[in-house]
């Protein structure tokens, strides 16, 4: 097997967004955290998790396509262990985007019902969309809104500043730009993201990448029969 390669990319802009983020929170009533369903554990920040703290959470897991469904309902189980709404999805076709309103009534129900209770009919809900670099946040703006509103590319590092959407008369969503942390401490991590495009290709050894891929995928093909056997 192939030695593994020490990844890290920090471009300056993300101190920025993490700055931006820390100061939006009070404008939101809520945080629609994207997660990848291939690396669920490598795709999340944990910067953005003490940012967020105890704000009601959404998590997404995108690419649910290009995951094991198996895996992707262990994952969601486990996230409901720890009191986390989630939900599987694919932002580019739309599938499980339907789930996402109810997800959002059910996180916030309290704070509807204490608004409906001043009088407040259909009340504006705020949503702030997290995420790492090249993990779907406009392509979910994209599809949540019916419109192309937000720029998509297959690359990291696109979105470079806060955008507020209006989704409907009751919904509003700030987008926000991929952000990573300053040092992946675990080698494997800095590979996960590469392998799914979270980091930028010039900071790579591409060939050694690839390398390294096809050593994960082998072994992937004797860990998902075991991991299938254990979910029955």
């Amino acid at each position: 097997m192939s030695e593994s390669q020490n990844i890290q990319w920090f471009p300056g802009h993300m101190t920025k967004t993490k700055r931006q983020i820390q100061a939006s929170l009070k404008l939101v009533d809520a945080v629609a955290e994207i997660i990848d369903a291939r690396i669920p554990v490598s795709s999340r920040n944990p910067d953005l998790n003490r940012l967020i703290q105890n704000k009601p959470r959404v998590i997404l897991l995108n690419k649910c396509d290009m995951a094991n469904a198996t895996a992707t309902k262990m994952w969601i189980d486990h996230f409901a262990k720890q009191g986390i709404t989630a939900i599987a999805v694919d932002c580019k076709s739309g599938r499980g985007l339907n789930k996402f309103p109810s997800a959002v009534n059910q996180v916030l129900s309290e704070r509807i019902e204490r608004l409906k209770s001043k009088g407040m009919v259909n009340p504006v809900m705020r949503i702030m969309i997290v995420g790492i670099p090249n993990v779907g946040k406009s392509s979910f703006i994209n599809r949540i809104s019916k419109q192309n509103r937000a720029k998509v590319e297959d690359r990291p590092g696109v979105t470079r500043g806060n955008q507020w959407f209006t989704i409907s008369k009751n919904l509003e969503m700030l987008d926000t730009p991929g952000v990573l942390w300053p040092k992946f401490d675990d080698k494997l991590v800095g590979e996960h993201l590469a392998f799914t495009g979270a980091v930028k290709d010039q900071v790579v050894d591409i060939e050694l990448l690839a390398v390294r891929l096809l050593d994960f995928l082998k072994k992937s093909i004797w860990i998902m029969p075991i991991l299938m056997s254990c979910s029955e």
